[in-house]
């Protein structure tokens, strides 16, 4: 009996008979001969449909499949250099071939189809080889992410979906009914990382977040995934370190084992390569010095209007694209306004107006890939800014209980997912790098 295998294992049981269930990808009629190209999950491998090696009935079936018919295929796995599919090099001649289900004529052809249209579509769009190569990139982006993380002493400890309070800016909220009462969908789990860090020490968190942003930008997503560590007795320079470790790492990782979905991609990975440490490092005010300097240097004036900023504002776009630009690395720029940053932050000493914050600013125009600080430690500034803000006490006051018993010094940052996955695939616009997205005109399918 042929013994099952994956195609992805193919090279393996080269001159031996397998049997291989799957989708047909693509099909060539070539009269006696049917080329079929199938697809498992795992990969894609061509398999001949010879007229002499089968019965009458199983040819006629071969030549009828149509695209995304699913099949299951019993032959001899033969070398042939020649032989396209992922992993190339590698064909089957069938002798035995049966019909799981005839596909209805399926609606993505091989010709382009407008982003609406395939959008529409994301249910069948996931089949096709590019995002089946974006898809499988994301999912060992997060296996070596945790698995850092994991080596690393640190543990996953979950955080709600569900929040009485706001975590970052209270504007881009998803508000619910909570059986009569106020609630929101969370926008980071950040607040509840630090309870867990008091307990563990080095703790992270996984999942979902919602942020009720009314952006239509290639970056934004109002649901996206984002991993949030959280470190005791850790300071600004402790979590730069750690970040440049843990980002090279993921990098690396997705390099060693995804040379073939690179190449479907067409990235260049030799801007990849070198993401290694160290990160340069620059602060808010070194930042802003350059790029007013960028925009007296040029002689567009709409280009030198988009870089011109004023100190105490945010990065768009076009700054933290012309900041990447000066370095060849993923850039640190920190010590940031504290009247943009959330309000948790702990102050410079000496300058109160700026923030121990950090960004993570991947080059090639991806812009910010991770945001953290330093957090106020201090029970009475943090009820100060609590106050301030009005963000009203009873929400917070387990948060405040934090600085009460046994507050310390802790830092932490969150990556976002998508954006790491859209950056390291070289995709110009973010809405590939998640299987469903959810954006300001779409939640469908």
């Amino acid at each position: 009996m042929a013994t099952v295998i994956s195609i992805r294992d193919i090279a393996q049981y080269d001159g031996q008979e397998v049997t291989l269930r799957g989708w047909v990808y693509n099909r060539t009629d070539k009269g006696k001969l049917q080329f079929i190209q199938l697809r498992d999950g795992s990969g894609i491998t061509q398999c001949v449909a010879f007229k002499k090696e089968l019965e009458p009935e199983q040819f006629e079936i071969a030549g009828k499949l149509t695209q995304e018919s699913s099949i299951i295929v019993t032959g001899s796995v033969r070398k042939d250099d020649r032989a396209p599919g992922i992993p190339g090099g590698y064909e089957v001649g069938i002798k035995n071939l049966q019909l799981v289900q005839m596909a209805d004529e399926y609606p993505i052809t091989p010709k382009d189809h407008g982003v609406e249209f395939l959008m529409d579509n994301r249910h069948l769009w996931v089949r096709s080889s590019r995002q089946w190569a974006i898809l499988r990139i994301r999912a060992t982006i997060i296996s070596a992410m945790r698995n850092w993380l994991d080596d690393n002493g640190y543990l996953l400890v979950d955080t709600p979906i569900i929040t009485p309070s706001a975590g970052e800016d209270t504007t881009s909220l998803f508000g619910l009914d909570y059986f009569g009462e106020n609630a929101f969908l969370a926008q980071t789990g950040q607040l509840y990382n630090e309870a867990n860090m008091a307990a563990f020490g080095k703790v992270y968190c996984f999942g979902p977040t919602f942020r009720a942003e009314k952006s239509k930008t290639r970056r934004h997503l109002m649901e996206f995934w984002m991993l949030e560590p959280e470190i005791a007795y850790f300071n600004l320079e402790d979590l730069m370190d750690m970040e440049q470790q843990f980002v090279s790492h993921v990098i690396q990782t997705v390099l060693e084992k995804h040379k073939e979905e690179l190449k479907i991609l067409e990235r260049d990975t030799s801007k990849l390569e070198s993401v290694l440490p160290p990160f340069p490092r620059i602060s808010y005010d070194d930042a802003v010095e350059r790029l007013n300097k960028l925009a007296d240097a040029t002689e567009d004036p709409e280009q030198k209007a988009l870089l011109r900023m004023d100190w105490g504002t945010d990065f768009g776009s076009p700054h933290e694209t012309a900041i990447a630009d000066m370095f060849d690395k993923p850039v640190f720029v920190y010590h940031f306004p504290s009247i943009f940053k959330a309000f948790y932050m702990q102050p410079v000493e000496g300058r109160p107006e700026v923030c121990r914050s950090v960004d993570l600013l991947a080059p090639e125009g991806y812009g910010e890939i991770t945001g953290g600080s330093e957090r106020i430690y201090d029970s009475t500034l943090i009820e100060e800014r609590v106050r301030k803000l009005g963000l009203g006490r009873e929400a917070y006051a387990w948060y405040l209980d934090l600085r009460r018993f046994g507050s310390v010094p802790h830092a932490g940052f969150g990556i976002g997912l998508e954006r790491t996955v859209a950056w390291i695939c070289g995709l110009p616009h973010i809405r590939e790098t998640i299987p469903y997205a959810r954006m300001l005109n779409r939640k469908y399918p």
